[in-house]
Formats: C-alpha cells, structure tokens, sequence
C-alpha cells in the first residue's frame, strides 16, 4: 500500500530532501502508510526514515529529523489520503434517505468512518470495522471515539440498522474499553423502539463500561417531511419524552451513588418537548455532547447573560437596531436573551424571528438545519435594521454555503442588508448584538 504526494510545501523539509509531487510515500519507519491516521501517528518520532517510490518507480529512502510535532510538508490528494468510508446500514430512522431530491451530491453520503470520528468528532456505528482496524485504533490509542449504539441489544440493533454486523460489532465497545480507549455513545430514541425498558437496558449495559465510557447522549428521532416509502415512524409526543427524562435522571441518580458522577444526558429537545425546564450549566459538567444537541441552550444562556452582567451599561443616542434568526426550537431563548439586552441598554432594539424550516417540514426545528430559502422567506417584509445575526451551524463547515446551495452572500443581497453568522457562543452574540 502506498499513497500519492499531490504537494511538497515550499522551503519544507520534505523539499530539501528532494521529494516530488507524484511520488508515493510507502512506509515510515517501517510501517505500511495508508491513510492520515498512520502517517500522522507514524510521524510523531524525531528520527524518520520514509520509503519512496518516485513517479518514475524509483525506489528510495529518506532520512531526516525533525522537531516534536512539526510538519514535514507532504500534503495529498485528500484529507483522508484515501477514500472516505461509507455507511453499510440501512437505519430505520436515516435521516440522509429522508433528504429531498435536488440537493447537492455530497449531502446524500452516508459517513461511516472511524478516522473522522477521531479528527472531526463524527459518530460512527462500528458496523464496518474489523478486529484489525480496532487494533490500530488500540495500538494508536486513538481517543475518544466517538459511538452511534442506539441500542444495547443485539437483535433490536440489528432490527433498527438492517444490518447483522450491527449486533457482532457491539463487542468492540468492550475491547475498545478494556483497551482504556475512551467513548462517547448516542442513542437515537424512537418512540415505541428503543426507548421504555429498552432504553433502561441500554443505559445499564453502557454504564458498565464506565470509565470508559464518559458520556451517553439521547437524541430524538429527526423525521421530515419526505418519507415516502421508508418505515412508519413518529416523533415524541411529550409524555414520552418526560418518561425519557425521567429513565435518565433514574439511571443517573443510581450511577452517581457509586461513582459520584453522571454520564448520561437527555438531548435539549426532549425538554422542549416535555415543556420542562432546561437544567443549568452544572448539569452538563464539562458539555461531553456539545456537538449532539445536550448542553448547547444552557450554554449559550450562561455565556450570554455572564458578558452581559460584566459588560458596561451604554446607550445608542441614534438608535441600534438588529435583528436575529434562529429555528423554532432555540426561538424561546435567543428572544429572552434578546429582551434582556433591550432591557440593559438604551436605544437598542434587537428582534427575533423564527424561521420555518420549508424544506425540511415544521417538524425539524434546528437551526442548524435552515436552509437559506427558508431564512429569507421568514424575514420577507420584516425591517431588519443594521445587520441580520444568523446560526452559524446552518452553513457547511467552513464554507458559506447554506443546504440549499444559497451562499452567504446571496441571503445577504436577498434580505438587503450584511449577514453574520454566529456560532453557539453567548458573548460573541452579545458582542454582535451591540457592536
């Protein structure tokens, strides 16, 4: 095995050494180079010796030393160096087979990848790994990784993910563990499926892993309004997702009798759904599922309101006037975050509106996924004042490019005045806001 160097950085290492775009990096000190795990695992030692095959087949060694944690400066054709691993599942509850027709190509893949799980935080289902790749993840201590469990049994997994590998799989999370390998697992709740007696049973069997495993999130079941010819499933009524809160905060109150700690979190929206209060900040120790939707509303609340009480009283002689879209899910909040800064400083008026998700259906209420369309239609009519303040998470990782394929700058020339995303932080809302 080997892989292509696409670009040597100017003034690099690798380029004092002769290195060529087009040459393939074979091994590293001896070790086989198949992807980004094992060259930036094998490239931790100060002394390198890389094997080499030139565009011409050439076979040669390179010798070189180089500081803890410097960049040689091989770049390759992809991030990954190679291709990026599909879902081999059929889940009951995929979001991706409820996406419409027409959107752009790479929003229908379905990731499966243990590497992205450890570079970028994404879950995977461990359906398509073998007893070799979780021995790299071991022997590179590759850690947390991050797990899409869903369920504890065996044959209600295999049920729920239309795959057998799904029930085999479930006994690397115990290798990974003994291994000292940390996890952090999901359970995407179906009403009448997974939850109830089943969703007890799971939390027991992943907090028997415990150190291991530091956290379970529970997520609702995200339905749209495409789901034709998929399975019959519902969303939460409140009710169920009061007895889902309820399983946690009991499995909690028992787990923490012997290990003084809490591990398990019920995601925002089944509180919103419950109508119950979302708990403080304390309650999300250090915020282990931030990415999956637990924590993210006491969060914002408590960064919003800390810089707002430390921050300096000042009026607007003229007048300030912005505005804020969000999905209807966070509505409640930005608007109280919102009034509190009209209430504290003179002459500022901040508005809210709530953004319908049109694509999608009004069952989806995050904001991270509105699509530019839906953002401009809510605001249609509306005086947006100065700026318009939107979730940073509705656009593609690090392109300004919403679902939709609208980009930042045509929403901006659509609604006629200058777009900020905002990412889920409280004082650079605040400062947004003001500023």
């Amino acid at each position: 095995m080997s892989v292509v160097i696409a670009n040597v950085s100017e003034k690099s290492k690798a380029q004092k050494k002769r290195i060529r775009a087009g040459d393939r990096l074979i091994s590293i000190n001896g070790h086989a180079v198949t992807d980004v795990l094992d060259y930036r695992f094998y490239l931790n030692d100060s002394k390198l010796v890389l094997e080499l095959e030139t565009a011409k087949g050439k076979h040669r060694k390179v010798r070189m030393r180089k500081d803890e944690g410097a960049d040689i400066g091989l770049e390759f054709e992809t991030y990954l160096m190679d291709r990026q691993r599909c879902c081999k599942n059929k889940c009951v509850f995929c979001f991706i087979d409820q996406l419409p027709k027409g959107l752009r190509e790479s929003l229908y893949f379905k990731d499966d990848d243990s590497r992205l799980s450890f570079l970028f935080g994404n879950y995977i289902t461990m359906t398509n790994l073998d007893e070799s790749e979780i021995d790299r993840i071991i022997e590179m201590h590759i850690s947390p990784v991050n797990v899409s469990v869903h369920t504890m049994n065996p044959e209600l997994r295999v049920q729920m993910m239309k795959n057998p590998a799904a029930a085999t799989s479930l006994r690397y999370l115990k290798k990974l563990a003994d291994a000292g390998i940390k996890l952090n697992t999901q359970l995407v709740l179906c009403p009448g499926i997974n939850d109830g007696k089943e969703l007890q049973f799971s939390l027991e069997e992943l907090g028997k892993l415990y150190p291991a495993v530091e956290s379970i999130a529970a997520v609702p079941v995200g339905l749209t309004c495409h789901r034709e010819g998929l399975a019959s499933l519902r969303g939460f009524t409140g009710q169920e997702a009061q007895a889902v809160i309820a399983a946690i905060e009991h499995f909690n109150w028992s787990f923490a009798q012997e290990n003084g700690e809490s591990i398990a979190y019920a995601a925002d929206e089944f509180f919103l759904k419950a109508s119950q209060e979302i708990p403080g900040e304390d309650y999300y120790g250090s915020y282990p599922q931030l990415e999956n939707g637990v924590g993210m509303w006491a969060l914002l609340k408590s960064e919003f309101l800390d810089a707002l009480e430390n921050s300096q009283s000042r009026s607007f002689e003229e007048g300030r006037h912005v505005t804020c879209v969000t999905g209807a899910a966070a509505y409640a909040l930005i608007k109280e975050l919102a009034d509190r800064a009209n209430e504290k400083f003179k002459g500022l008026q901040v508005d809210v509106v709530k953004a319908e998700n049109r694509l999608f259906g009004s069952s989806v209420t995050v904001a991270g996924l509105l699509c530019g369309e839906d953002i401009a239609f809510a605001l249609q009519g509306k005086e947006l004042g100065e700026k318009l303040i939107i979730p940073a998470v509705a656009l593609k990782r690090d392109e300004d490019i919403f679902l939709d394929d609208m980009t930042l700058e045509e929403l901006g020339k659509t609604v006629g005045v200058a777009v900020v995303p905002v990412e889920n932080d409280g004082a650079v809302l605040l400062d947004e806001m003001l500023f």
